[in-house]
């Protein structure tokens, strides 16, 4: 059939009709919020609705393993002070959620998006990015995801596929940059590699990786009969002193915290700027302007606690959110799931070096709280077991309530925590 003929057409406005009905009565029955179903039921309907809705609108493909999401809205804030954009702020990465964020923003001239590493391939052959931006790939659900080195080798074919775009990679990150290495248009960022643990090898041609006090690294292998495999000169770089710059250096005061987040935006704003034109201090205050993630790096109220949300996924995000805790808050709550969501192998907990919280009362909460009290005995770390996350808050001193959680277990305290009688946004 072909894919711009009068049955595609009909085909493809049943799909959007019928995705419109069901979103609207997932919203009505209080269900959800609609960002995922209506994706599903015009996937189903029309499996080129994607193609369709993209329509050759410019685009920027956002992945990694951590920081999809940061990245994701402080790129998309610089976009909208020059464009108009759809993006799918809501975190929802895979298919079904691109397609129910074209949707939402059809009319929008320019379109943003997170995207799952597994589905960058497809979305890629399907939207045909203007950008592609590559933020870093370590271990993650090893029951969904699978081995590293495959994800990579997957996002390097995706990457080569598409030469007229405009690629923005972290140098910093070995696996990202065997990604790009190929690719003849790369911006490179030094964003930082806070975890080293998925990248001792060289993907392309085993041996070790060396790794010097300057922040350099190289293989120790060389290619055959190609350049060394080495960490390319950065274009863009970030440091405490600012954001480092082709046009010079400037200040970037984010209000997020941790090295992570000053990472991502440096990726975003290399973008904004190489891949779209964007002004550069029009990307680096819309970077700074972010004060939040669906909900992460919030601060919330229960009772006579001040709770600070932080979401952690996998073994590296677990690492750079430990470094952000506030080790001076009055308690410390850890929660882990083993959902789909989260992934049902916990092994990573043997992976994270859990740090000594010194003074501060630290509660195992969630439905693997067992499995991390086992894990915080073994670190040396003194602590106390309570299941229910609403209850391991209350457990904890009145005052600031530092709540460390991953992708489930932070969903399902946010809707405990807006049920009870004392809690305030």
């Amino acid at each position: 059939m072909n894919p711009k003929g009068p049955l595609a057409r009909i085909r493809s406005q049943m799909a959007l009709s019928a995705a419109r009905l069901a979103t609207t009565a997932s919203r009505a029955t209080g269900r959800g919020a609609g960002g995922m179903i209506g994706g599903l039921v015009a996937g189903a309907i029309d499996p080129t609705i994607m193609d369709h809705l993209g329509g050759g609108r410019p685009a920027v493909l956002v992945t990694g393993t951590n920081g999809k999401s940061t990245t994701t809205r402080m790129l998309a804030g610089a976009l909208r002070t020059t464009h108009t954009v759809a993006t799918n702020d809501g975190g929802d990465n895979m298919d079904a959620g691109i397609i129910s964020a074209l949707m939402a923003g059809r009319d929008a001239s320019h379109v943003v998006l997170e995207v799952d590493e597994l589905h960058v391939p497809k979305v890629a052959e399907r939207l045909e990015p203007q950008a592609i931006v590559l933020l870093n790939l370590s271990r993650d659900q090893l029951d969904r995801v699978g081995e590293i080195n495959s994800i990579e080798r997957a996002l390097r074919a995706a990457v080569n596929a598409h030469p007229e775009a405009t690629v923005i990679a972290n140098c910093d990150d070995v696996l990202v940059t065997s990604a790009a290495w190929d690719h003849p248009n790369v911006v490179w960022v030094a964003a930082g590699a806070g975890w080293l643990g998925d990248s001792v090898t060289n993907p392309r041609s085993g041996g070790h990786i060396v790794r010097t006090d300057d922040g350099d690294w190289y293989g120790i292998e060389q290619q055959g009969g190609a350049r060394e495999f080495r960490r390319p000169t950065p274009h863009y770089s970030v440091d405490e002193a600012g954001l480092h710059t082709p046009a010079g250096t400037v200040p970037l005061d984010l209000k997020l915290p941790g090295r992570a987040n000053r990472g991502n935006a440096a990726q975003a704003i290399a973008a904004a700027v190489e891949a779209f034109g964007v002004p550069l201090d029009k990307a680096v205050r819309a970077a700074e302007e972010v004060d939040n993630v669906a909900g992460r790096y919030t601060t919330v109220h229960l009772g006579e606690r001040d709770v600070h949300l932080l979401l952690a996924k996998n073994p590296a995000g677990w690492q750079e959110a430990l470094s952000m805790l506030d080790r001076d808050a009055d308690g410390v709550v850890i929660a882990v799931n083993a959902r789909q969501g989260d992934g049902e192998d916990v092994s990573w907990l043997w992976d994270v070096a859990f740090e000594d919280f010194g003074d501060t009362k630290v509660v195992a909460a969630g439905e693997r709280a067992t499995d991390l009290a086992v894990r915080l005995l073994y670190a040396g770390i003194d602590h106390q077991l309570v299941h229910d996350p609403v209850e391991a808050i209350r457990a904890c001193p009145p005052g600031r309530v530092e709540v460390l959680a991953n992708y489930t277990a932070l969903l399902n305290l946010r809707r405990a925590l807006s049920k009870e009688e004392d809690y305030r946004a």
